[in-house]
This record gives C-alpha cells, structure tokens and sequence, in this order.
C-alpha cells in the first residue's frame, strides 16, 4: 500500500511514464521535469502511475512509500537508482563515482516487477 507523503504536479519536457524515477530536465531554464534516464542524474521522485504526455501536468511523489517499476532484479533493503527508461535498478558502481539514489527497496522483485519502495534521494560517492 503505498503512502506518499508530499506529491507535487509538475509540467513534463517529455513523456513520462507511470512508476518511474524522475529527475529535472533543465535546471537552467525550468523546473520541468523527465524520466530520470541515468544513476547519475539528480532523483527527484517517482511519477504517479498515470504518467503524462510531452507538456501536461505529473504528479510527482517526493516522500513517503510508493510503487516504482523495476528494470531488474532487486533485494530487500537494496538502495535504487534509474537505468535508461526510469526503471528502478540496484545502485552499483566502480570506485571515485558518485551515483544518486533515488530510494530503498521495501520488497524484492524482478524485472517489470511493481514494488513498494522509500523514497529516499541523496548521493553516494563511492571511495
């Protein structure tokens, strides 16, 4: 059961598909947001599970417990990024990069699996 604690609607640079990760898509210029297409980028949430068209209005779920869709297998207690399509993935990585979370995992799953998840977006820089 999904519990989101704070949704903004934002407008969508681009089409955006329900339970994915987000991210801004020019910070320069608005505050219009895209899935989130890389672990690199900085998380700002998970889309709601309409989605949105190029130009209309996504809710976004910035805190609490809510479902994502996954890109691939994931454990319990996992930390999340994005892969390319804003699918939630485990966070790995090589030594000096710094990846972004976006949350933890709440229940295991398998690709395209829908699951419960913590929104928790930080940074990890590994040593």
């Amino acid at each position: 059961m999904s519990v989101p604690l704070l949704t903004k609607a934002f407008q969508a640079s681009a089409a955006v598909a329900g339970w994915r990760f987000v991210n801004f898509s020019d910070v320069a210029a608005s505050s219009r947001v895209a899935q989130a297409a890389a672990n690199t980028g900085p998380i700002i949430g998970v889309s709601d599970g309409m989605g949105a068209a190029i130009n209309e209005m996504v809710d976004v779920h910035m805190m609490g417990i809510v479902t994502i869709e996954l890109g691939g297998t994931v454990t319990a207690g996992q930390t999340l990024s994005a892969d390319a399509n804003g699918r939630a993935v485990g966070v790995v990585g090589a030594a000096t990069t710094t990846r972004r979370v976006g949350a933890i995992a709440l229940e295991p799953g398998v690709n395209l699996d829908r699951i419960q998840v913590l929104l928790v977006p930080s940074v990890i820089q590994l040593p």
